[in-house]
């Protein structure tokens, strides 16, 4: 049975990582876009939807230990 406290991990759990996850790739791709290198952006264009990926990942590792 999944707990309310594990909930809550998991919800700061996928705030943090993806906020790092999608930061660094934005940063990043940013920082190579403006120095002229156009390679940056496939960093920063998928920045958000990477984060956002963790976030999905962590819930469905959590939904397995649902009874049913």
């Amino acid at each position: 049975m999944v707990t309310r406290s594990e909930i809550l991990v998991l919800g700061l759990t996928a705030g943090v990582i993806g906020s790092l996850v999608g930061g660094m790739m934005l940063g990043v791709g940013m920082g190579l876009i403006s120095q002229g290198a156009h390679i940056g952006w496939l960093l920063a264009l998928p920045g958000a939807p990477a984060g956002g990926l963790i976030g999905l990942l962590l819930a469905r590792r959590l939904a397995r230990r649902l009874p049913g």
